[in-house]
């Protein structure tokens, strides 16, 4: 199978423009449910910080 580089992070957490941590959080929960499915069906993953306004937040 493929190897997939996946930026995840920045503005990609960010949902309708709510950065909340709670937003955030289920954002990427989501993402990591779907990132699951490609792992399960044999694909290798990297994954990559956006480095968006998180870092601003810090």
């Amino acid at each position: 199978m493929a190897k997939i580089v996946v930026a995840l992070g920045g503005n990609a957490l960010s949902r309708d423009g709510k950065a909340t941590a709670k937003d955030q959080l289920e954002v990427a929960n989501q993402t990591a449910k779907e990132l699951a499915k490609l792992v399960a069906a044999g694909h290798q993953l990297v994954i990559v910080h956006g480095n968006g306004p998180q870092i601003g937040n810090i």
